[in-house]
């Protein structure tokens, strides 16, 4: 059986502390990707480069999960994020156990053990 390497995006600190996450930019139409197709999902060009996106971004939805799945202890709540700077992401709101208001600004603040992203809600 062959295993797939994990599709989800890395978050990683930099000297500064603050997290990122690491994507590609197509310099022909502006398209933010997290993954690294061989050519720009929007306009088709090969011109990819390497990018870093976040920290900050903006709520667009969020829900509550409260089944149990391996590695999680429900409640928690998970969001779509839109990251000022780059693509959607879905993320755990870190010390939530409710809906968050769409709108809402959040900030990367960790991965997981699990490899999932984490944000955390601005004050």
């Amino acid at each position: 059986m062959t295993t797939l390497p994990d599709p989800r995006p890395r978050a990683k600190a930099g000297a500064d502390g603050v997290f990122r996450i690491t994507g590609w930019l197509c310099t022909s139409c502006g398209h933010r990707l997290l993954v690294h197709p061989p050519r720009c999902s929007r306009c088709l060009s090969p011109a990819l480069e390497v990018s870093e996106f976040g920290p900050t971004g903006t709520l667009w939805s969020s829900t509550v999960v409260r089944i149990a799945v391996p590695g999680r202890t429900p409640p928690y709540a998970l969001a779509y994020v839109d990251l000022d700077d780059g693509p959607r992401i879905l993320a755990e709101i870190i010390g939530v156990a409710e809906r968050v208001s769409i709108g809402t600004r959040v900030a990367l603040s960790s991965q997981s053990d699990i490899g999932d992203l984490r944000v955390e809600m601005l004050l």
